[in-house]
């Protein structure tokens, strides 16, 4: 499933194509996509395949195309502060974009049947954390993936704001489904070839949305060989931060609203865009003809024109060779990070507010 909009040579080329295609259309979503760049959740050799608008597998590592993650996120609608569980939470590129929206006290858990898959998504998270630019930027949900069948989530679980499942769904299984989601929640999830929206409006009470033809492998019904059924898979619980979390939340959200006013202050930073040669389109050449004998040559006529275009080729052509190379834009600065490093605090303090982030 994919291939609804133009393959781009990097991440950001990629959202332009997504939002000029009408699939990302809030400023919150676009955001998120930009933050994530989608190759980091491709295995090394499959990279060039990353900004095509196409589903990408690999063993049991799967993401599905750009353009559904678009259409699932705007449906989804999510807040800051909002629950979520991501039924088939695969490689965690989803749920590591929806952290970036609904911020650190909102709770985002994932179900993945696989555990290599499990193991791949928290090595990708960590390098998220550890390495990405992004992440200073924004005030993050850290998922929680566990192992487990979707089908067999323990009855006594948690309800959920938003709910999204990423294999397709039977009819028989939609009230399952439907169950976790809290009153006024939101359950995205694809049905009968159809990714539809489900909104809860009463405890028994229901609205359904088409939103995009789709083709999903459909949900694992695991059983045991003897039989019995397979243990019930337990969602991680709703835990409370500790008061040393919270006093780095808000430090760092005050330290970072500092880092907002003094750029703004200074006023926004003029870039120069590039220079396109604009090219040269030559007239077509005026030819006059000549008896030569008892045949009718063919010979140019040469206009003023025609010397100036010339001259003005040959002039280019010469600059080429002296023209100074455009140097390299000069890499971004992570002002939260360096505000943080010149507190007069302990080492070890500023370490944890940077959550022990190398750069």
């Amino acid at each position: 499933m994919g291939g609804a909009v133009s393959a781009g040579e990097d991440n950001d080329d990629l959202i332009d194509n997504l939002k000029e295609a009408q699939y990302i259309r809030t400023d919150k979503v676009e955001q998120a996509f930009r933050a994530i760049d989608r190759g980091d959740y491709y295995l090394e050799g499959y990279r060039d395949n990353a900004y095509k608008d196409l589903a990408w597998k690999h063993g049991n590592i799967h993401l599905s195309a750009p353009c559904i993650y678009s259409e699932v996120m705007e449906a989804l609608n999510l807040q800051q502060g909002l629950s979520f569980l991501n039924l088939g939470s695969g490689t965690g590129y989803l749920s590591t974009m929806v952290g970036l929206i609904i911020g650190p006290f909102g709770v985002n858990h994932g179900v993945e049947l696989h555990k290599d898959v499990v193991e791949y998504a928290k090595d990708r998270l960590e390098e998220f954390i550890r390495n990405s630019d992004s992440f200073d930027k924004f005030e993050f949900c850290e998922p929680s993936f566990v192992v487990g069948n979707c089908l067999e989530i323990s009855s006594d679980s948690h309800q959920y704001d938003r709910i999204y499942c990423g294999a397709g769904v039977q009819k028989d299984h939609e009230n399952y489904m439907k169950v976790m989601l809290k009153v006024g929640g939101i359950l995205v999830m694809p049905i009968e070839d159809q990714l539809t929206q489900i909104t809860r409006t009463g405890q028994s009470s229901w609205e359904s949305k088409n939103i995009l033809a789709v083709s999903f492998a459909p949900l694992v019904q695991q059983s045991r060989n003897d039989g019995s059924k397979p243990d019930a898979v337990v969602l991680p619980s709703f835990s409370v931060r500790s008061l040393q979390d919270l006093a780095r939340i808000y430090i760092r959200r005050t330290v970072r609203n500092l880092v907002n006013e003094e750029t703004l202050s200074k006023g926004p930073v003029q870039r120069v865009p590039q220079k396109r040669k604009r090219r040269r389109c030559r007239p077509p050449r005026i030819n006059t003809y000549v008896f030569v004998g008892n045949q009718l040559i063919p010979e140019p006529m040469e206009s003023e024109e025609d010397e100036r275009i010339e001259k003005e080729s040959k002039e280019e052509e010469q600059d080429k060779d002296t023209v100074e190379p455009l140097k390299p834009e000069e890499p971004q600065v992570n002002l939260l990070r360096d505000k943080i490093l010149n507190l007069p605090l302990p080492e070890p303090l500023k370490a944890y507010l940077l959550y022990y982030r190398e750069k």
